[in-house]
């Protein structure tokens, strides 16, 4: 039994890491010809892994965090097509593409804004380029079931595409209309059954928590309504509202969002409701069914997380292609495109691959990075199998760290001694909170209350 009282004061700003370092810590020094560098001289034994950002929308969505360029017009996303052909040639010139790759990702945006012919287009020239396409590759898109129909889906699933992830968030209409995002049920029906047509392996569903005018009995019915979609996975993530970086947050009135208290009380009945009806946790914020790879892969302690989320392809290096992407090498470096379309076409004009900034990790990152993932992965850290990768004595170098989650350990949130650290169920939902005392940079960010989002 999970004891949420114990949740409330742990609520403080704190990253997702999606990487650590985070991408506050990208910058200027790690300039252009050190990134070239980098790609160079990738492993040639490792493989790798492709997201593709498509990030067009045809309207805002006021909840949403992604980099999304609105639009209605046709000829801006053909002309955008016609750049990530040249950034795909680009990296084809500088990269090993003879390398298997086994994870290809289209995020957003809103990838199924494109027609069917024109998702073609882009998947062949892809294809076409990176010929060694592994058997078992992870091919995936994120979709809006407001823009999808059965020409699209059936154009993915003749080209591989295996798993979907349905962005939902919220089923009352009073909800969808303060967040400027109407899709009845039956529209999302009708998208799930176009999945299962054409064998999509693994459908994930994404609803959120903390949006305005939800409350404990609104997202009760949203959890029985989901349910009859029989999603393979769900992601329910806690609503981070920072409208100091996304302008469109500021048409939400604070007024309505659900309090700590309500969120909470959510909280605890999804986590009850997912067990009762056959999913298991994986990951923060994600449940699955036992028979999912996901879940396959934490019991064996194999989860890995990068900036799609969780995912069972570790190992790979990530290639970012298009506006605002992200790519990261071998924990080594992580590397972003530029954010402005202007700067994106003019680096490629300027045959250049459009790299804005990042950073290169040093020992210390590597170190740290590891202990992260491991604790946001799979809510462990397997210590001797640590001290023997990077050949240190961990309690000796993470004293601080140790001494800080003292209080946690009080709390029966984890547990650690000379072998491991294990987070409690409860702990496991505190997974930000825990990782964060083996951040070296939270300490540049303690004072600005407006740099991340809450844990809680």
């Amino acid at each position: 039994m999970l004891d949420f009282t114990k949740f409330i004061k742990y609520s403080k700003p704190g990253p997702r890491y999606t990487s650590y370092p985070t991408a506050l810590e990208f910058n200027d020094s790690f300039g252009y010809d050190e990134y070239i560098n980098k790609l160079k001289n990738q492993d040639s034994s490792r493989p790798i892994s492709l997201y593709f950002h498509l990030p067009f929308c045809r309207n805002a969505c006021y909840f949403c965090g992604c980099n999304v360029v609105f639009t209605s017009k046709e000829d801006k996303m053909t002309r955008y097509k016609e750049y990530l052909f040249k950034e795909i040639d680009l990296v084809a010139s500088t990269v090993d593409i003879t390398r298997e790759v086994i994870q290809l990702h289209f995020g957003g945006g809103t990838p199924t804004f494109y027609s069917a012919s024109e998702l073609e287009e882009i998947i062949l020239y892809i294809k076409k380029t990176f010929k060694n396409f592994s058997k078992n590759a992870e091919i995936s898109c994120e979709i809006d079931p407001r823009h999808i129909n059965e020409d699209q889906m059936r154009i993915m699933s003749e080209n591989g595409f295996n798993r979907v992830s349905f962005g939902i968030q919220d089923f009352n209409e009073k909800v969808q209309e303060a967040v400027h995002r109407i899709q009845p049920f039956d529209m999302t029906m009708d998208a799930m059954k176009l999945a299962r047509k054409y064998n999509m392996h693994s459908v994930n569903v994404d609803l959120i928590y903390g949006l305005p005018y939800q409350s404990l009995e609104t997202f009760k019915e949203n959890l029985d309504l989901a349910l009859k979609l029989d999603p393979d996975r769900f992601a329910v993530f806690n609503y981070a509202h920072v409208p100091w970086l996304k302008k469109t947050m500021r048409k939400i009135d604070e007024t309505t969002l659900p309090t700590p208290d309500v969120k909470l009380e959510i909280m605890k009945y999804t986590i009850d409701f997912m067990q009762k009806n056959g999913y298991k946790m994986v990951g923060m914020d994600h449940f699955a069914k036992p028979s999912d790879e996901l879940f396959k892969a934490i019991k064996s302690g194999e989860l890995h997380r990068n900036f799609q989320g969780y995912t069972t392809k570790g190992g790979a290096d990530l290639i970012g292609i298009g506006l605002t992407s992200i790519g990261e090498g071998q924990a080594d470096y992580y590397a972003q495109n530029f954010k402005t379309m202007s700067e994106y076409e003019n680096a490629i004009d300027s045959n250049k691959l459009p790299f804005e900034r990042g950073v290169s990790l040093s020992e210390d990152d590597k170190v740290r990075q590891y202990i992260i993932m491991e604790l946001m992965s799979n809510f462990k850290l397997d210590i001797k199998r640590f001290e023997e990768k990077f050949n240190m004595n961990f309690k000796e170098n993470f004293a601080d760290a140790i001494e800080t989650l003292q209080e946690y350990k009080d709390a029966d949130l984890l547990s650690i001694d000379d072998k491991e650290i294990v987070c409690s169920p409860t702990g496991e939902m505190l997974i930000r909170n825990i990782s964060i005392p083996f951040d070296a940079y939270m300490k540049n960010h303690s004072k600005n209350k407006k740099t991340f989002s809450k844990t809680v």
